[in-house]
C-alpha cells in the first residue's frame, strides 16, 4: 500500500513540475512598455528597436511581429511614425511616443511596482526571511 501511494505521489509531483515549466512568470504584452520605454529615450526605427529589444532579453524577433506590433501601437495612439528620407540609403519609418502611450507607460509602471511589493512578499516569505531581518 506504500508502495502505490510513493508511486502516485511521485506523479503528482511529476505533473506539478511539468505545468511549472510551462508557466510563464511575466506578465502578458510585455514587448509593449518595453518599446514605449526605448521610444521616451529617443525616436527610433523597427531595425534599431529590435536590437535594443534584444538587450532587453526578448532574444530573436520576427521583424514582422515587431513591425504588426508597432502598427497596432499606432492604431492605438501610443506611438506616431513618420518617414525619415534624409541621410544615405532608403526611406526609414522613425517611430515616437505620443501623450497616450506615455500615459500607458506610467500605468505600466505603477502595475509592475505593485507586482515587485507582491513578488518581493512571496520571495520573503517563501524563504522565512521577515523584513525586520533583511534589514539587518
Amino acid at each position: 500500500m506504500a508502495e502505490k501511494d510513493d508511486k502516485d505521489k511521485k506523479a503528482r509531483e511529476e505533473e506539478l513540475r511539468e505545468k511549472a515549466g510551462k508557466a510563464n512568470a511575466r506578465p502578458k504584452n510585455w514587448m509593449v512598455p518595453f518599446l514605449l520605454l526605448c521610444l521616451r529615450e529617443w525616436n527610433s526605427y523597427g531595425y534599431e528597436l529590435m536590437e535594443r529589444m534584444t538587450a532587453f532579453g526578448f532574444g530573436a524577433m520576427n521583424p514582422g511581429t515587431l513591425y504588426r506590433v508597432l502598427r497596432q501601437m499606432e492604431r492605438d495612439g501610443m506611438v506616431s511614425s513618420r518617414w525619415e528620407t534624409s541621410g544615405d540609403g532608403p526611406a526609414r519609418r522613425v517611430y515616437s511616443i505620443t501623450d497616450v502611450g506615455e500615459a500607458y507607460l506610467r500605468f505600466w509602471a505603477d502595475s509592475l511596482e505593485q507586482y515587485r511589493r507582491m513578488t518581493d512578499t512571496f520571495f520573503r516569505l517563501y524563504t522565512g526571511r521577515s523584513p525586520e531581518r533583511e534589514e539587518e
